[in-house]
């Protein structure tokens, strides 16, 4: 390597090294951390420090804090991690879809919201299962749905008026909810298991379960389900629903995703 590839590549590590101790938990107070500091937990000059965050502030990687001298990540650090997420997590479902579904006996899908709507990504269904196909690409109402269930599980009732209007909803299965009453109720309970089961609200005899999958930030970004007439899997849609939501415990750790107790100070 090159006197000046060498030069850069020190750069680029100084750079990374300073990124991450923005994000470590030494940087999570709201004054940010300033130049000294940074130094500190890096090793670098102070100069040093300083020559890195203008570029990092110039490209958007760093921002400084309002009224102050410090510094935090810029929001050019989230949206490049949002954008990493959806291919990740497309990666590293396939395999854990595969097992629960092996599990279960059933095919097991990975989707996402869109506007009111959930879209089906991906489905992974074990040699033995009996199962529709064709799921990939459709989408189905999110209020009388597992997976629109799950993927709604931290909206509030402004937020679900916004997204499915004020109802009442069609009724599209003998147990489908009716209006926004209903169904904060159905998700009150499902945040209290960490899983969202329907029996027949999206169409008579389809019963299913989905959990949320959380990114970095918490926040749900896609959900994992399993659907199956109820004759399959009507007596054990609970248990089902109970690995399904760790099937999505797991999914959330390779985003990164806090962990439960961490959520919790989150929400307050």
């Amino acid at each position: 390597m090159t006197v000046k590839g060498t030069t850069r590549a020190t750069s680029l590590r100084r750079g990374l090294l300073i990124l991450s101790a923005l994000g470590s938990d030494d940087a999570l107070r709201p004054g940010g951390l300033g130049v000294t500091q940074i130094a500190a937990l890096t090793g670098f000059e102070k100069s040093q420090v300083s020559r890195a965050l203008a570029a990092l502030a110039d490209t958007g990687f760093v921002e400084r804090v309002p009224g102050g001298r410090a510094y935090r990540l810029g929001w050019e650090c989230f949206a490049l991690a949002a954008r990493a997420g959806e291919p990740r997590l497309l990666a590293d479902a396939a395999p854990v879809l595969a097992a629960l579904g092996a599990e279960v006996s059933e095919t097991i899908h990975l989707s996402v919201l869109r506007g009111a709507e959930v879209l089906t990504l991906l489905s992974e269904s074990p040699a033995h299962a009996i199962a529709a196909s064709g799921w990939v690409g459709r989408t189905v109402p999110a209020y009388c749905t597992s997976s629109g269930r799950a993927l709604l599980i931290d909206h509030d009732r402004e937020a679900l008026a916004r997204l499915l209007g004020p109802g009442p909803f069609e009724r599209r299965g003998p147990n489908c909810v009716s209006d926004l009453d209903e169904l904060e109720g159905r998700l009150r309970r499902a945040r209290q298991v960490g899983y969202a089961p329907t029996v027949e609200e999206s169409e008579p005899g389809l019963v299913g379960v989905a959990a949320p999958i959380r990114d970095f930030s918490g926040r749900v970004v896609a959900a994992i389900n399993v659907s199956a007439p109820k004759f399959r899997l009507g007596r054990r849609l609970h248990a089902t629903g109970r690995l399904v939501r760790s099937a999505g415990d797991r999914l959330s750790g390779t985003l990164g995703a806090p962990s439960a107790l961490d959520l919790v100070e989150l929400a307050k």
